[in-house]
């Protein structure tokens, strides 16, 4: 009886927390089949049917989408859309390496900081973020239009011609983002310096390492997990983005996040859309890939988690 009642009570045990479990998962895993997984397999399956006559996708099913965006069409092939994919490539590598630049030192200055000014210092850099993504992007079109200060200086340096204007263009695009997924990079390369183990730089030092030397041996190793994370947190959006290049762009740097909204609104192809979206989405699972491998190569051969 004390054997039949004991193996009852593990029973029971192991319900619970199989019941626990299932509580606690379901309500994650089912926002995460809604909102992620379904959307993803609808657009899937629209991505190969046919173009019908008002926009929307009807059966059979077919490549054409794939091949429009390609650039293959009715006069043959046409290299518009490759020129947005390497827009969309060239702006993302630019504005993250900018990005990268920018946030290094703003993230070391503040873990150097006395320990009561850091969660201001850190409020500074996200406050920004909490407007809203349009109104910001307005505000610089109102800094970069023509006859501000920020124009005026550069056509005083010969950079621009008179009345041109910053906005609209692919620098303002580009100051966009960079301005925007600044404290993306900011905060997890915080997160590294904070762990930072000073005794490695002062050794280095004391071997008589040049500055370069010293941060490339010493100091990036120990924030590389907080700067892939910051890559990752920056030009996987950047890729997709759609206000900052619509605004700031002004219809000169249609980026692929502007490809596919347009087949959706006014562009009327709901198949080609679906079949940039999902270029989008082919792009996340490479550019991952591929930081989980960067990271364990420079690591050591311990893998970073992303």
């Amino acid at each position: 009886m004390a054997e039949i009642s004991q193996h009852a009570m593990r029973r029971r045990a192991v319900v619970g927390e199989m019941r626990h479990l299932l509580f606690s998962v379901t309500p994650g895993a089912a926002w995460i089949v809604i909102f992620l997984v379904l959307p993803s397999a609808y657009l899937m399956g629209v991505a190969f049917m046919t173009n019908g006559p008002y926009g929307l996708p009807e059966m059979p099913l077919t490549l054409d989408a794939f091949e429009r965006l390609a650039g293959f069409g009715f006069l043959g092939w046409s290299p518009g859309n490759l020129y947005t994919l390497l827009r969309s490539l060239w702006q993302t590598l630019l504005s993250t390496t900018l990005v990268v630049l920018v946030a290094y030192p703003i993230a070391y200055y503040i873990t150097t900081c006395r320990e009561r000014w850091r969660p201001i210092m850190l409020l500074a850099v996200v406050v920004p973020s909490w407007t809203n993504q349009v109104i910001r992007t307005f505000g610089w079109m109102n800094l970069l239009a023509p006859g501000t200060p920020i124009s005026e200086l550069a056509e005083g340096l010969g950079l621009i011609a008179p009345n041109m204007g910053l906005y609209p263009s692919n620098f303002a695009v580009t100051l966009g983002l960079v301005y925007n997924f600044l404290p993306f990079m900011v905060l997890p390369l915080y997160a590294a310096f904070e762990k930072l183990d000073t005794a490695q730089v002062e050794a280095a030092q004391d071997l008589y390492a040049s500055p370069v030397r010293a941060f490339w041996h010493a100091v990036f190793p120990q924030t590389l997990p907080g700067l892939l994370a910051g890559i990752v947190l920056v030009a996987i959006p950047a890729f997709g983005m759609y206000v900052i290049p619509e605004l700031l762009g002004g219809g000169k740097g249609m980026m692929l996040g502007n490809l596919v909204a347009t087949q959706f609104s006014g562009g009327s192809n709901w198949p080609l859309g679906a079949a940039g979206a999902i270029l989008m989405l082919i792009a996340t699972f490479i550019g991952l890939f591929a930081m989980r491998r960067i990271g364990k190569r420079l690591g050591g051969g311990e893998e970073v988690v992303i």
